[in-house]
């Protein structure tokens, strides 16, 4: 079965279920969206590691990641191959020196890891027809029409109306508390409201 490669086009609260994320994956070289609800936790793993924050502490797809380097394993593709009953499956296709093996995952934890490894996300035909969205209309009325919000979209409407309003000093502080609690895209919008006044005053 031929498969067809996919890449990250936005993460966006989802429209369907409060408190859950949708990561919306596009086909490479075509016009066609699948959308995939994840979890709030699930979300900040992939938005942290798109963003290439560095945690105080390792969050669980970095200790994963860090577990199969460790053991000289290599994550060469995800592939999300099932879906049923409206549930994405997928699998990670790993390797040592001896073996090439397939394990199950969720999906969003298997895009958490693509994305640390920067390996390719496939999936098959059969999936695109049954959950894709064709993109007829523009990017833009598209994103307006749906709720689809990009990435950037998304950590700047993150608890940024009272960013400006604060002190460099002020910003400081909370990029601190904000990281303690582990709260990291509050903390991509924080740190770039810093990186925007650093540039404006060098």
């Amino acid at each position: 079965m031929k498969k067809i490669e996919l890449e990250i086009i936005a993460i966006s609260h989802s429209i369907t279920q409060t408190q859950s994320y949708a990561v919306v994956l596009g086909e490479v070289n075509g016009s066609r969206r699948l959308p995939i609800v994840i979890g709030g936790f699930e979300a900040q793993a992939i938005a942290v590691a798109l963003e290439k924050m560095n945690p105080s502490r390792p969050l669980t797809h970095d200790l994963m990641k860090n577990f199969l380097i460790a053991f000289g394993i290599d994550l060469h593709e995800v592939i999300i191959n099932d879906l049923q009953e409206g549930v994405f499956y997928s699998k990670l296709v790993c390797s040592n020196e001896q073996d090439t093996i397939e394990i199950d995952s969720r999906t969003s934890d298997a895009i958490a890891m693509a994305v640390r490894f920067g390996c390719p996300i496939y999936t098959y035909e059969n999936i695109l027809q049954n959950a894709g969205i064709l993109l007829e209309e523009t990017d833009e009325t598209k994103k307006k029409r749906e709720g689809e919000v990009s990435l950037e979209e998304e950590i700047k409407k993150t608890g940024n109306e009272d960013l400006k309003q604060m002190t460099l000093a002020e910003l400081n502080n909370l990029l601190n508390e904000v990281l303690e609690n582990e709260d990291y895209i509050r903390a991509i919008a924080i740190r770039d409201e810093i990186n925007s006044r650093n540039q404006e005053n060098p």
